[in-house]
């Protein structure tokens, strides 16, 4: 295993993969793997990881929002309403 780790960290650095990056990365696999394996019980799956449930539910969030595509910005301008006046009584 230390071999395989070995190569996969030469592999990174050629392919200029920076070290808070590739930190992220290992990361996010290791705890949706471990999340995976626990069938989505975040209670064991966080006991396994040796993290509390709460921190675990805020990194699964933080995944999934980086997961999420950026709106698109393809030259086309969102509509607003002007602002509504208030009524005169």
């Amino acid at each position: 295993m230390k071999a395989e780790l070995e190569s996969l960290v030469e592999q990174m650095i050629n392919h200029g993969i920076l070290f808070d990056e590739a930190v992220k990365e290992f990361e996010k696999k290791f705890i949706i793997t471990v999340v995976d394996r626990n069938n989505n019980n975040l209670s064991k799956a966080a006991c396994e990881l040796g993290i509390h449930r709460n921190t675990l539910s805020k990194r699964l969030i933080e995944y999934q929002k980086s997961a999420q595509p950026a709106p698109s910005s393809n030259g086309h301008k969102r509509k607003s309403s002007p602002p509504k006046r208030k009524s005169k009584k």
